[in-house]
């Protein structure tokens, strides 16, 4: 596949989003620390971050870093209206977009050397349009490729602009630690460390046969080719995503079975709705978990038909739940989604029942149907009584 030989690719990642639409619409709070949610930390401007505040973080032990911490409530509309502005920013920048989430994106300026400038002309101008319109800080990275510009970026931040040459590339990359290979998380990072790998430059000394032999033959070969800055991936626009998902932070306070079970009912809800409003079906049900200590676990299973059936995908997280309560009885619990993938445009086959009406007339409804059509406040599960269904965060259109 080909890849550029210049440094034409932006990644553009808006600074500590939430935190700075508040900071933003309330001038009182810059250069103060702020903290988005109150039990469980949503977002946390720089100023929080310098205390060690991070997201999912119990409010209760953010308060205890920093008392002098201002929290505030979310405002998911505000947060969606900034994330619409900004990407409108980027669209008139290039038409070769390819949104991420809701604060971030990759951006291909290849093409637009004659009339817009080098690719650093052109994201100079892009911190300063979304600054000037939108009123937000935003971090671009330029690379040849983008797993490079991510890197850049997340090394510019807050609000810098960081361009990663070809020839210098490597220089670059090879001095940082571990954690900045895409994939490398926590139980990974702890694997190279324990072999003795601390810095990229360390891993792509090896072969990629030693990684695998280390790592897995898929894990290997993907640190490999990572660590020599070799992703042939292209900026791809209007592809549908391969997978929907949502989690919900919860603090630190012990939970029983039957309040994480209700959490993922109220999940599973949501994203049925979601495949069914975007003409969807899937065939994968994902349980995310994150523990006390920030590791985490999934748990998947494959459904027998492809669907978009609430009922048969909560049945599939409930079940997944349920095997995984002795894990989380040990480790403790602070954060569960579900992710649903192997995504497809399909229909699905609907389950029915029927009941007797007054009149005796026999109707065929589904609970997705009348919860689709009435909303999920009017027509809700018994389960999800009294219980509150979570904060929905914005996201890109499926």
């Amino acid at each position: 596949m080909f890849v550029s030989s210049r440094a034409t690719i932006l990644h553009a990642d808006l600074d500590a989003f939430y935190a700075s639409v508040e900071q933003r619409d309330k001038p009182w709070l810059r250069g103060r620390p702020v903290i988005v949610g109150g039990g469980v930390v949503l977002a946390a401007s720089y100023e929080a971050k310098a205390f060690g505040i991070r997201t999912a973080m119990g409010g209760a032990e953010a308060r205890r870093l920093c008392p002098r911490a201002i929290v505030v409530p979310p405002r998911m509309s505000a947060y969606s209206e900034a994330s619409k502005a900004v990407f409108e920013v980027f669209r008139d920048t290039t038409p070769l977009v390819e949104g991420i989430s809701i604060d971030e994106a990759f951006l291909d300026v290849a093409g637009l050397w004659r009339i817009a400038g080098t690719p650093t002309e052109i994201a100079t101008r892009l911190r300063a349009e979304v600054l000037r319109r939108v009123g937000l800080p935003i971090t671009v990275g330029v690379a040849r490729t983008k797993f490079l510009a991510k890197v850049a970026s997340a090394v510019a931040k807050p609000d810098g602009l960081l361009v990663v040459e070809p020839e210098g590339e490597l220089a670059f990359l090879h001095p940082l630690p571990v954690e900045r290979l895409w994939g490398v998380g926590k139980v990974t990072a702890r694997k190279l460390h324990e072999l003795g790998l601390t810095t990229v430059g360390e891993v792509a000394d090896l072969s990629e046969s030693a990684l695998m032999s280390m790592l897995g033959r898929a894990s290997g070969r993907h640190l490999h080719a990572l660590a020599h800055n070799r992703d042939p991936r292209r900026i791809r626009v209007g592809v549908r995503r391969r997978s929907i998902g949502s989690q919900r932070a919860l603090g630190r306070r012990p939970r029983t079975h039957a309040d994480l079970d209700a959490t993922v009912v109220s999940i599973a809800d949501r994203l049925g709705k979601r495949l069914r409003d975007g003409k969807r079906v899937c065939r994968t049900v994902t349980l995310r978990l994150r523990f006390d200590d920030y590791t985490r676990a999934t748990r998947s299973h494959t459904l027998a038909q492809a669907t978009d059936d609430t009922a048969q995908i909560m049945a599939a997280a409930r079940t997944l739940l349920r095997t995984a309560m002795p894990m989380i009885h040990d480790q403790g619990i602070t954060l569960v989604g579900l992710t649903l993938a192997n995504l497809s445009r399909d229909s699905a086959v609907q389950l029915a029942f029927s009941f007797e009406a007054s009149d005796t007339s026999e109707l065929d409804v589904t609970i997705d149907g009348l919860r689709d059509r009435f909303g999920s406040v009017a027509v809700t599960r018994a389960v999800l009584l009294g219980r509150d269904p979570g904060i929905s965060v914005p996201l890109l259109p499926d």
